[in-house]
């Protein structure tokens, strides 16, 4: 039997008004740029425009991020819900953000100023939508290194945020439910060798050609498979750039990979570096990257299954990375959930469809009204 759609407060706006106000808060995020790393004039925009609502506190401003206390009353028993969002963008070539054939256009529509759509409505509704107390973050620099995204200094520094009893990080996941994240390391493997005249390859030692131990092995490297609460994540290696060679005529000395190792939540950051370490051997140089912890998926944390109850359009593991670690590694469970569509994160042209993030808004509304029951 197909799940019925979810049920939203009568008072709130009717469907057609809530998703024309949808769609047109997504175009004007998509019409302020904010590829990475230029977040500052969305910042001020979403600030300017959510402090014109009757908020539980001042906004709190970190760098060219933010949190925003919606609703706080430190009731006794109810939950503190966090809404979560990276405010950048990749750097993909889009035209003006527009509408077409139900689909909005423009860099980020999907990852993930759709989410943030969300975000700021549920803020403007929040009087006769809510029944927890609810924060929002809006974050920088997510779509770059992990020690340069703005979330963990607004962690370290917000005590409240880190109050919640549940993150949800609204990454574009075309409202299906997303449990914990694979973690991510990058790792520079480099091999070292000599000179030579082309023609005299003896007089050297070719660095490109010590290499092939390794890529041998990744060639017959197959995906790792750990079960954690029913759903299924993957350990992967992958090599992702090569550089090396000094000319067309001449032994390349220096040849360096980016070996690029997702590991299952059930791993700490510490062994997935040790296996990378026995994967490489004893033939090259490593240097760690970016490192980036796993989350284990919170699959039975009760307001994980309230959000599953209310209509989700499915429950799966998250085999990517995503900032649900960073709460995880606070000991705050978090889980993702989002109307952006997956597919057309960071592509050119990138777009999602109008249905989804009315869809999305829907669900995440029938889950903060329901909180009270």
């Amino acid at each position: 039997m197909k799940t019925p759609p979810p049920s939203v407060p009568q008072t709130i706006a009717t469907p057609t008004t809530m998703a024309v106000a949808l769609d047109e808060t997504l175009l004007w995020l998509c019409a302020i740029p904010s590829p990475i790393g230029e977040e500052k004039e969305l910042c001020d925009a979403v600030a300017e425009r959510l402090s014109r609502r009757g908020l539980a506190g001042p906004i709190r401003r970190y760098n060219n991020s933010i949190v925003v206390p919606v609703v706080r009353t430190r009731e006794k028993g109810r939950p503190h819900v966090a809404l979560v969002g990276h405010l950048d963008t990749v750097r993909t070539e889009n035209g003006p953000a527009r509408v077409e054939g139900g689909r909005i256009y423009g860099a980020g529509a999907a990852d993930m100023k759709a989410g943030l759509a969300v975000m700021i409505a549920i803020a403007e509704n929040a009087a006769e939508l809510v029944a927890c107390d609810l924060t929002l973050a809006f974050y920088a620099r997510e779509e770059g290194p992990y020690v340069e995204n703005e979330l963990g200094p607004v962690l370290d520094a917000d005590e409240d945020l880190r109050t919640v009893d549940l993150a949800v990080c609204l990454e574009p996941s075309d409202n299906r439910l997303h449990l914990g994240c694979c973690g991510a390391i990058h790792a520079t493997v480099k091999f070292e060798g000599r000179t030579a005249h082309s023609a005299r390859p003896w007089e050297g030692d070719n660095a490109i050609t010590k290499a092939h131990g390794l890529l041998t092995r990744l060639a017959e490297l197959r995906p790792i498979e750990h079960t954690i609460d029913g759903h299924v994540y993957r350990t992967v290696t992958t090599v992702t750039l090569a550089n090396g060679g000094r000319g067309r005529n001449v032994v390349p000395d220096v040849f360096t990979l980016n070996l690029n190792h997702r590991f299952a939540p059930s791993t700490s950051l510490e062994q997935a570096q040790a296996d990378v370490l026995a994967l490489v051997g004893d033939g090259a140089s490593v240097q760690f990257t970016d490192l980036s912890p796993a989350a284990l998926p919170n699959a039975s944390h009760p307001l994980v299954q309230k959000l599953i109850a209310v209509g989700v359009a499915g429950v799966e593991p998250k085999q990517a990375w995503t900032d649900v670690a960073r709460f995880s590694a606070l000991g705050i469970p978090a889980v993702n959930f989002g109307p952006g569509e997956n597919a057309q994160a960071h592509q050119k042209n990138e777009s999602t469809d109008c249905g989804l993030l009315f869809a999305g808004y829907r669900i995440l509304a029938a889950w903060l009204h329901g909180m009270a029951s």
